[in-house]
């Protein structure tokens, strides 16, 4: 696996899910943190997904595809998760949301169609609720930071550059 960029293809950074599910709005709420606090390399896209499905074309001309969402690891709430290649959709098997069905689907097609990119990571935190409600619980409110930190270390580890916005910018490493 290269750590080297791929000149002309992005890497697809999906937040998923649905910010109107308190916790299942994780993926949205850390690609909101991420635009907001973070100057991402320009090959770096950020992209809103509550229907996974629909970014088949990005996905098959990306270099590399992260994650980010709720993930049922039977962990305790607010745990940050990792998964790689074939975790990702075994984790899946337990759908918090009906979005689920869409990600799974979307990595199953792209394996079927031999595009799924060999860089595929999914990130997310273990949700505490699920139910109506616009915002995060507190538990994985608090956990958002350290979500943010994997994500931008595992960019890193990529060969993509994150600076953090602010009075001292450092650009995060391995």
């Amino acid at each position: 696996m290269s750590l080297v960029p791929v000149p002309g293809r992005p890497l697809l950074v999906v937040g998923v899910g649905n910010s109107l599910m308190t916790d299942d709005g994780i993926g949205i709420a850390a690609l909101d943190r991420l635009r907001d606090g973070w100057e991402l390399d320009s090959e770096i896209e950020l992209v809103d997904c509550p229907w996974p499905l629909t970014l088949l074309p990005e996905v098959e001309a990306s270099s590399g595809l992260l994650l980010i969402d709720a993930i049922d690891g039977r962990r305790a709430p607010g745990t940050v998760i990792e998964l790689e290649g074939d975790e990702i959709p075994r984790y899946l098997e337990t759908m918090l949301s009906p979005h689920q069905v869409g990600v799974r689907e979307l990595l199953a097609l792209c394996s079927l169609r031999g595009c799924l990119p060999t860089r595929t990571v999914a990130l997310g935190i273990q949700p505490a609720v699920i139910e109506l409600g616009t915002e995060l619980s507190p538990i994985v409110e608090r956990s958002l930071d350290a979500l943010l930190l994997r994500v931008v270390r595992r960019l890193a580890g990529w060969g993509y550059a994150a600076f953090e916005r602010g009075e001292a910018s450092v650009e995060c490493t391995r």
